[in-house]
């Protein structure tokens, strides 16, 4: 099995599928658009360079952000820039509700990343890496906001892990 980041580092294994169903999207766009244009006659190289243009930018805002963790580290990588945070030098974590879930992670450094917990819930290694990292926030005393947080996610991301070995194990 390959792997994209530094030896040692875990990453979100379902982020493969989710690009290729936005790279996937984006193309269709892009050869039915060209089809019905050209279909009415109206397809010029212009036109043609302008659905182009749409569909990558549509490839660019569906495609998710690739999210890999290691010791003492976590990073989110999108199409535009990398960033990373130091999971054992947290300061606050805050979850947002709302329509879509996120968390909000600040480090001693200044760093901010936020971060969809689904991605935890279905990645444990991401998580176990992160639990890790906040863990040693809490003994070196810096993470003063957001424990009961963590505490709160991993009990969720624990329920839904027992609830997959029944559904497979066929106990549920």
């Amino acid at each position: 099995m390959r792997r994209s980041g530094p030896a040692g580092s875990a990453g979100d294994r379902h982020w493969r599928g989710s690009a290729r169903l936005a790279v996937s999207c984006a193309v269709i766009f892009c050869a039915m658009s060209l089809l019905v244009d050209w279909d009415a006659a109206s397809l010029t190289p212009l036109r043609a360079l302008l659905w182009v243009t749409l569909s990558a930018a549509l490839c660019a805002v569906l495609l998710p952000p690739r999210m890999s963790a290691g010791r003492g580290w976590l990073a989110v990588r999108t199409p535009w820039c990398r960033r990373v945070i130091h999971t054992d030098a947290l300061t606050a974590v805050r979850q947002y509700g709302g329509v879509s879930s996120h968390l909000v992670l600040r480090d001693t450094h200044g760093h901010t990343l936020e971060i969809d917990p689904r991605v935890l819930t279905a990645n444990p290694m991401l998580w176990h890496e992160l639990d890790t990292g906040v863990r040693r926030s809490l003994e070196h005393g810096t993470l003063r906001h957001g424990a009961g947080v963590m505490q709160r996610l991993g009990h969720h991301i624990d329920d839904e892990t027992v609830e997959a070995v029944l559904r497979a194990s066929g106990l549920s």
